[in-house]
């Protein structure tokens, strides 16, 4: 039992040597078949590491937002094509949602926080320093139970604030280190500046109350400056349109979601004055929901993934029959002369696609490393936290594998079934 397996590793090894001989013969050839696979390779191992590493950001942001949370939204997330009539996306017509139905819905008992939010462009500019793209967000007070920041220094602002509309903000880490330089920002003024289409500038003087870290991510973009600010202030001083607005709920500890969602969608319901047979003119989006369009996105993604990799290794597998054909051609006498000395088609059929393994593999090897390296200057340079997961080496060397075996059992068969007297007159 030792002795096959001892033999086929020394003809495995020998097979290795000789695929690389023949890549020293014909380096054109093997330079080809080898980029086809790396091609292939490199492909399957950058996309795989992206979706990775988006769906680890993906992942922590939902956590970080509470696993029952859900929100309430003006429109729903659909993708559809609307005519010009609008009959076919009735949903444009929702009206928006208003502030005295937030406070109603903060008094459903199943309901532990209504958070409202409404984002906007903004221009920052203190003394001689000036942001022009900058993101204004606008919350009610309860901003910090409902989604903690990470608060370096200060406070954020209170239910008082948000009454009185009161010109004070919560800047991040960026904005702060752009404007101010590592100098004490609590305290400071600076002045936020915005327009709307066919609308004069508006804005004016805030005061900086609280300094606050926000990671970067993939939902939520790189780190840019931003400032967070009583949305009635977003409004009143900055001129935002809170139609746009939506909603962020959190369900009493204890309340299924599920359970949480009935009682809003009822809720909103019966305050709009909806009858039943009437269809809801907002919508309730689940995280299940994000993440089934996330999926969807993504999808389109592996489907493009599976489109490039298959053509750098089609490319790779011609290359693999021209070299294994060459090869055969060359060594017909030689092949003879094994035949004659006992060597079964079996033999000859395992040394031809060990040879033809070792091209595909080296594609792969090539192909990972390069992968590897630009997964690390992705995580570096962006949000993604891209990382090589141990499914895309495994699936890269399997594909290499497959491709060796398909495209060189071929000429491995050619040569397993020539006729040893012939081959041995071959010149």
């Amino acid at each position: 039992m030792s002795m096959p397996l001892v033999d086929r590793i020394k003809m495995s090894l020998e097979g290795v040597g000789i695929a690389f001989e023949a890549m020293k013969a014909n380096r054109v050839r093997a330079g080809l078949t080898i980029l086809g696979v790396a091609v292939g390779v490199f492909v399957v191992v950058v996309i795989s590491a992206a979706i990775h590493g988006i769906n680890v950001s993906v992942a922590q942001q939902f956590e970080a937002a509470g696993p029952t949370t859900f929100f309430v939204q003006r429109f729903p997330i659909v993708f559809e094509r609307c005519d010009d009539s609008g009959d076919s996306c009735k949903w444009r017509s929702n009206p928006p949602i208003t502030f005295p139905e937030v406070e109603a819905l903060a008094r459903i008992p199943s309901v532990a926080e209504v958070l409202a939010q409404q984002g906007w462009g903004a221009s920052i500019k203190y003394r001689d320093r000036y942001l022009a793209s900058a993101t204004a967000l606008g919350t009610t007070a309860n901003w910090a139970r409902v989604n903690p920041p990470d608060m370096q220094d200060g406070r954020v602002f209170t239910e008082q604030e948000v009454r009185a509309s009161s010109r004070v903000v919560v800047i991040n880490t960026v904005a702060a280190e752009r404007l101010f330089s590592g100098e004490p920002a609590l305290g400071k003024e600076i002045v936020l500046e915005t327009s709307g289409r066919g609308q004069q500038s508006r804005g004016g003087p805030f005061t900086v109350i609280g300094i606050y870290k926000e990671g970067a991510s993939f939902l939520s973009g790189p780190e840019r400056p931003k400032v967070v600010m009583p949305i009635t202030s977003l409004s009143r001083h900055l001129g935002a349109r809170v139609q746009w607005m939506g909603l962020v709920v959190k369900p009493t500890a204890g309340v299924p979601t599920d359970v949480a969602m009935d009682d809003v969608q009822a809720a909103f319901r019966a305050l709009r004055g909806l009858r039943p047979s009437r269809e809801s003119n907002f919508a309730i989006v689940t995280q299940d929901r994000l993440l089934d369009v996330y999926n969807k996105l993504f999808g389109m993604f592996f489907l493009v993934m599976i489109a490039l990799s298959s053509v750098g290794l089609l490319v790779g597998g011609v290359g693999v029959v021209a070299i294994m054909m060459i090869s055969v051609t060359e060594r017909t006498r030689e092949i003879g002369v094994r035949k004659a000395l006992g060597a079964t088609r079996l033999t000859i059929l395992w040394q031809f696609l060990v040879e033809a393994v070792t091209l595909t593999a080296t594609g792969a090897m090539i192909g990972l490393v390069l992968g590897w390296i630009v997964a690390m200057i992705v995580k570096s340079a962006t949000p993604i936290a891209a990382s090589v997961p141990p499914e895309a080496v495994v699936a890269a060397l399997a594909m290499s594998a497959i491709t060796g075996i398909a495209f060189g059992m071929y000429p491995a068969m050619r040569a397993a079934k020539l006729d040893p007297v012939a081959a041995l007159r071959h010149e």
